[in-house]
């Protein structure tokens, strides 16, 4: 019971965020567009305060484990490697084949892998989930900008490839935040609680966004591509990574914060990123709903089975 608790809590303030935005919308508050502008908004101008604020809060003189932080970058990087090979083999449409993509391997690992390993493994599972989620979102950011652009439609050269990744927001404010950490730059105090405050408000409203353009109609038009992706993230690719640290003698929390990293839902970035990169932003916010919504059931029992085998 204390197990399905947590995978609520974990999951639940989601569901409400994309709940409120369904209903403001089709109680006519606002219409669909006015939530595509202000999707538009987040993407521009939130998301990269939220990436400029994980990249400036990390602090100096962390330590991981090399091995570890080795497996978690690898893993994903041949997984994306794998994906480009078969989706496109698989989907025809380029604005679903970034989309399938970046659902499968792009989890939700800021927002649920801190407080489930906290849940689990107390401040112990806090601070090495803090430490690894400085890590991989920035993979997970900079792979998403370059997938979505080349499946944006036609033939695009390197260069141009290189020059719109560049001018991402996200990875101008992944950017910024960097160079802030390595030069030691701190904000007055005045400006780092508004930036901090603007980055918490990130996540909510593009869930809230997400609602307010979620059409259940399309779902079934859909399952094609959802039923499949979501059992080879949520079941699968869990298990696999599971058996990888185990092999590699991995301890407990290490090998819980890389499971977090397959096993949590898709990311919310990932609806406004397609949206306004010519993906199907329809299909990502359906990725994102029903993730959030089936992994209140797989992560409990993942979290059953890891703790009925003693791994937690």
């Amino acid at each position: 019971m204390e197990s399905f608790i947590i995978a609520v809590n974990a999951v639940l303030p989601f569901l409400i965020y994309i709940s409120f935005g369904y209903g403001v919308r089709t109680a006519g508050l606002v219409d669909e567009a006015f939530m595509n502008k202000l999707n538009k908004l987040i993407f521009q101008a939130f998301f990269p305060i939220l990436m400029f604020n994980n990249l400036y809060k990390i602090e100096h003189g962390i330590s991981l484990n090399p091995a570890l932080v080795a497996v978690a970058i690898l893993s994903v990087l041949i997984l994306q490697a794998g994906l480009l090979l078969a989706i496109p083999r698989l989907v025809r449409e380029n604005s679903k084949r970034g989309v399938v993509i970046q659902a499968i391997y792009r989890s939700n690992f800021v927002l649920f892998g801190i407080p489930l390993a906290t849940n689990l493994f107390g401040g112990e599972g806090e601070l090495l989930a803090t430490m690894m989620v400085a890590i991989v979102i920035p993979v997970y950011n900079v792979t998403a900008v370059v997938i979505l652009e080349m499946f944006r439609g036609g033939r695009i050269s390197p260069a141009a490839l290189v020059k719109n990744v560049c001018a991402n927001p996200l990875i101008r404010g992944a950017l910024v935040g960097f160079i802030f950490f390595l030069l030691g730059i701190r904000l007055p105090a005045s400006v780092e609680e508004p930036v901090s405050e603007f980055a918490g408000l990130t996540t909510p409203l593009a869930l809230f966004v997400l609602g307010g353009t979620l059409h259940f109609s399309a779902i079934r038009h859909n399952l094609k591509y959802i039923v499949p992706s979501m059992a080879f993230k949520l079941a699968v690719l869990p298990a696999v990574i599971t058996v990888i640290a185990t092999a590699a003698g991995f301890s407990n929390v290490e090998r819980f914060v890389l499971f977090e990293m397959y096993a949590t839902p898709v990311a919310t970035a990932s609806y406004s990123m397609a949206q306004n990169m010519g993906g199907d932003g329809e299909l990502a916010g359906q990725f994102v709903v029903l993730s959030t919504a089936a992994s209140v059931i797989t992560i409990f029992l993942w979290v059953y089975f890891f703790t009925s085998i003693g791994f937690v």
